[in-house]
């Protein structure tokens, strides 16, 4: 290589390297405020995940010790006085506070607690329909007989995730307004739904035997039929 091109690449370098410092200088400033803002949302990202952390374990450790209580009032009374820090959190401090209730005896309240619930929009809706169910399903309930009906029939629907629990509860009514043939085909329907769970399985297959009906067995419900006379020869 000549003294000439060996000047020529010298030069260039020269003017290259000026040119990145003279970009560095103009936007430098652009780099390191990323770099600023990168650090900064992850401590940020820390810190929200240490609070809520920290919200959670103080929630849990609040339900614990009320769930501790001793007299059933009382875990009521604590557990409705909780703070849930989030929506989510207070329904299942109503569904748990309504659950005790009833154990008290306190039915109204109960229904009062579960149907605040069944109408608060700021919580999923899976809560609220929850709320509902367990609203028509507590025990010496005001609600008329047609009236629950035609609430659960809606419940029952394709789609809802409650739907099979609704299916029992109608049955039951069938049961209570003397229409066994009505009960056993709504448990028939329960025992050929491939979502329904294998303790309702055996409850459909319980009550079809006992109004006297033959179950209709697909593979699912043949092997809950199987553990129910297990059960039955080991009793």
């Amino acid at each position: 290589m000549s003294d000439t091109d060996s000047f020529i690449d010298e030069v260039n370098d020269e003017v290259r390297r000026d040119r990145l410092y003279h970009l560095f200088r103009r936007y430098g400033w652009i780099a390191a405020l990323a770099v600023v803002l990168i650090v900064a949302g992850a401590a940020w990202n820390e810190y929200t995940k240490a609070q809520n952390r920290a919200q959670a374990e103080a929630l849990g450790d609040a339900m614990l010790a009320a769930l501790a209580t001793n007299d059933v009032a009382a875990r009521a009374e604590r557990l409705a006085g909780i703070d849930p820090q989030s929506a989510e959190a207070g329904a299942v401090l109503r569904l748990l506070t309504a659950a005790e209730q009833v154990e008290a005896g306190e039915t109204a309240a109960a229904a009062q607690t579960l149907e605040s619930l069944a109408v608060d929009g700021d919580v999923p809706e899976i809560y609220r329909q929850l709320a509902s169910f367990k609203a028509m399903t507590l025990p010496d309930t005001d609600m008329a007989v047609e009236d629950r009906r035609q609430a659960l029939e809606a419940m029952a629907q394709p789609g809802n995730p409650l739907r099979l629990l609704a299916g029992e509860q109608l049955a039951l009514l069938d049961i209570a307004q003397d229409q066994p043939e009505a009960a056993i085909a709504r448990y028939q329907a329960i025992l050929q739904d491939a979502e329904t769970t294998s303790d309702l399985q055996q409850r459909a297959l319980q009550v079809i035997v006992a109004l006297g009906g033959e179950p209709e067995l697909d593979e699912n419900a043949i092997a809950a039929g199987d553990a129910l006379t297990g059960q039955a020869v080991g009793n």
